[in-house]
């Protein structure tokens, strides 16, 4: 497999197998567990506890579906969907009226939710270190850390973007290994509207998310 085929519709290529394979469960709970409450301005010390409640929930004696409940309600609390979105259809996104960009970023964001909570089984005891954070601008950080394999396998480096909006640190991008997530949809997505239309677009994200529902209400 080669890593330019897409990730929209089937999880293909090395990007894909890494960013959503076995550590995907891992960069969930980072994922989830990183937006801060309004009480902190340390995206790390906020980071590292509630990575470790994500973490507790992984683990747990809890079924497939009760995992997944548990942690979309955290999930929406700590992205910034919106954000996430806009940056996703890159410059369409000023060609869109007011409601096709609230019903995008409500697809998008069931899409983006569904497709992290469907992979929650393949948890298999992988552990965290975060080894830095950095200031990208005010208001702007990067927390790195690292997945470690339960086998011995090489780390996973994942990195988490997030903002300070309304009290609260969100996620707006991670990487894989220095690939952007937020990035490899967006060169999707243009090649689709571009060639195919807005439209297109559209009902192939509501028919995999539909797809991803149905999978998740089977678990």
């Amino acid at each position: 497999m080669n890593g330019n085929r897409s990730v929209l519709f089937v999880d293909r290529g090395s990007f894909v197998r890494r960013a959503l394979g076995g550590l995907t469960a891992v960069s969930i709970a980072i994922a989830i567990g990183i937006a801060a409450r309004a009480d902190s301005g340390d995206p790390t010390a906020v980071a590292r506890t509630l990575v470790n409640q994500a973490l507790s929930v992984l683990g747990s004696n809890m079924t497939t579906h009760e995992k997944q409940e548990r942690l979309r309600g955290v999930v929406e609390q700590s992205f910034d969907f919106t954000e996430m979105s806009r940056s996703a259809l890159g410059y369409h996104w000023r060609d869109l009226t007011p409601a096709q960009r609230q019903e995008f970023t409500r697809v998008f964001t069931q899409f983006i939710e569904d497709s992290y909570l469907s992979k929650v089984s393949d948890y298999r005891g992988q552990t965290v270190t975060f080894t830095k954070t950095i200031q990208l601008a005010p208001g702007y950080s990067q927390v790195s850390s690292k997945v470690n394999q339960p086998q011995g396998g090489e780390p996973i480096a994942l990195d988490y973007r997030l903002k300070y909006i309304g009290g609260q640190w969100k996620i707006y991008d991670v990487t894989v290994d220095s690939i952007s997530i937020i990035a490899n949809y967006r060169n999707q997505f243009n090649r689709v509207i571009n060639n195919k239309g807005f439209p297109t677009l559209m009902a192939d994200l509501r028919a995999k998310s539909t797809q991803l529902a149905n999978a998740l209400g089977e678990s």
